[in-house]
């Protein structure tokens, strides 16, 4: 397609057009044999490796869930398609019902993700879990596949020992655990990041849940949690200066909804809001200099980049930009958003549109072009626009009676949990 003919996309049909093909990566990107989301495809060619990844999983779950909601696939499909991954997921091995980061998306086996990584990856598995979640909510017909569905998707939610990951006298969650190396690695869940989903799942857990003591306790007590500082003129309440990597607003917020959503350390509409703020501004600002930095190019999470994967921040920035980031703000910032999706679209001669939507980073600067997509970026892309333009995914996710008992417990506030909104806990 000429860049001539870029130029007649509405708005809307550009927003479907980025959502639609983002989502074909979970679909005719998967692995052959059980479905499952591959950690990476190139924009060329389908990697020769089996790498599937967890938390790319979860992602995928979700994406489904909005194809089969806007008609881009069939609802029978659909389930089909996910009995199929759920199938992959019952073969592969959990330590204490935790899945590894990497499995093997043929044999399901583990793949280290380092040398002591090689386990259960408790982070990756509360990804899994939200696109599991949002799955057995959308498809509640009486029919056998669709209640099949449900059962397989609870039992494997309810097998994970969330509990497992409080080790005795710690205050935190521990991110890892292995049969081989216990709990060697020493990561505690500590915020402000990407993981406020982890403590609302393992706070609800309906067999091995954890006491919220340690959401408040462990979570909300680390140097880097609470902020109050702001840059660019923007207060931002919680989290690094400058807010660090976008996708601290995006993961756990494809299914939390954080309109409304507040607790005793901060109201986390505002949170993300403030957090796309500062990086609109910081991108329209420039301080480095960075080719083609503007209202119509913003947002730094962490990505590929020339010298492999990294992270990337108003603090950590070299000129590197991802258009997950941008793309899947649109809740937060529609107007900027869409400028960043109109920017992307026809920047560098069209070459940075690949077979499955954007690719995942790029450097104008050095006219350095990702060559692959990654799950981890194109499944926030589907949910965050879907929740833009429907909301689908968080009233799903909010209307789950697990995670309205979760967030109840740890003691915060939002629409979803008011008398009447649903379930009660």
């Amino acid at each position: 397609m000429s860049a001539r003919r870029r130029t007649h996309y509405s708005d809307e049909a550009l927003i479907d057009l980025a959502q639609r093909e983002s989502f074909r990566y979970f679909w005719d990107g998967a692995h052959p044999s059980y479905g499952l989301s591959r950690d990476r495809i190139g924009v060329a060619k389908q990697p020769e490796n089996d790498i599937v990844a967890i938390g790319a999983t979860g992602f995928g779950f979700m994406a489904i869930v909005v194809a089969a909601a806007r008609n881009w696939v069939k609802r029978e499909e659909a389930v089909e398609r996910l009995s199929l991954m759920l199938d992959g997921l019952e073969r592969a091995t959990s330590y204490h019902g935790v899945f590894a980061h990497f499995i093997n998306g043929r044999s399901a086996a583990t793949i280290p993700f380092s040398r002591k990584d090689d386990g259960g990856d408790l982070v990756e598995t509360s990804l899994l879990c939200q696109g599991l979640l949002c799955a057995r909510r959308y498809f509640d017909a009486v029919a056998l596949p669709e209640t099949r569905l449900r059962e397989r998707i609870t039992a494997l939610w309810e097998d994970i020992e969330w509990s497992w990951h409080l080790r005795e006298g710690a205050r935190a969650l521990t991110w890892h655990w292995s049969p081989n190396n216990g709990f060697s690695l020493g990561h505690e869940i500590r915020g402000w990041n990407e993981c406020l989903l982890t403590y609302a799942l393992a706070a609800g857990a309906p067999r091995f849940g954890v006491d919220p003591m340690c959401y408040h306790e462990g979570w909300a007590q680390s140097r880097g949690f609470l902020n109050g500082h702001s840059y660019y003129g923007v207060e931002l309440p919680l989290g690094p200066a400058l807010g660090g990597p976008l996708f601290f607003a995006h993961y756990s917020f494809c299914g939390l909804d954080p309109r409304g959503l507040k607790d005793r350390y901060a109201d986390y509409w505002r949170q993300n809001c403030a957090h796309v703020q500062i990086q609109i501004e910081h991108c329209r600002r420039n301080p480095g200099g960075h080719a083609g930095y503007g209202v119509d190019c913003w947002g730094l999470t962490s990505s590929d980049d020339p010298q492999g994967y990294r992270e990337h921040s108003p603090q950590e920035d070299d000129g590197v930009i991802a258009p997950t980031a941008a793309l899947s703000s649109f809740p937060y910032a529609p107007e900027a958003a869409m400028a960043a999706l109109r920017g992307f679209h026809h920047r560098l001669g069209g070459r940075l549109w690949g077979r499955f939507g954007f690719v995942d980073a790029f450097q104008e600067s050095t006219g350095w072009i990702s060559d692959a997509h990654l799950g981890i970026d194109q499944g926030p892309i589907v949910a965050m626009v879907e929740n833009y333009r429907s909301g689908l995914l968080w009233a799903l996710f909010m209307a789950d009676p697990d995670v309205r008992r979760g967030l109840r417990r740890l003691g915060f506030e939002s629409p979803h949990l008011r008398s009447g909104a649903g379930e009660t806990a």
